[in-house]
């Protein structure tokens, strides 16, 4: 007869405990951004561009500048932070640019 008691409230205990376990998986406990930016997003962090090892190619920067809206990509070059920067076109506006090995896009 215990046992049918015990279940009961373990089923209680479980229900309560599990939606805040999920929501602490959720949450980042560290500052640190990702190594990749894979979102949608230009920018991951406010520390962007950051300085790093970028294994992006010329090619493949300015695809992804223009898969971000950018167009009539030009004079792309690393500087001396392994940071392409360059100059583009976008909202009829001719920014400078800056893409970091993470993938952040920064307006300059």
């Amino acid at each position: 007869m215990r046992v049918l008691h015990v279940i009961p409230a373990l089923a209680l205990l479980a229900a309560s405990v599990s939606p805040s376990l999920a929501a602490d998986q959720d949450q980042r406990t560290t500052t640190t951004p990702p190594a990749i930016s894979t979102s949608n997003a230009e920018a991951k962090t406010t520390a962007a561009p950051v300085a790093g090892k970028n294994s992006f190619t010329e090619a493949e920067a300015k695809k992804r500048l223009e898969s971000f809206g950018y167009s009539d990509v030009s004079a792309l070059q690393q500087d001396q932070q392994s940071i392409w920067r360059g100059t583009a076109m976008k909202g009829g506006a001719k920014v400078s640019v800056a893409l970091d090995y993470q993938g952040n896009i920064v307006n300059q």
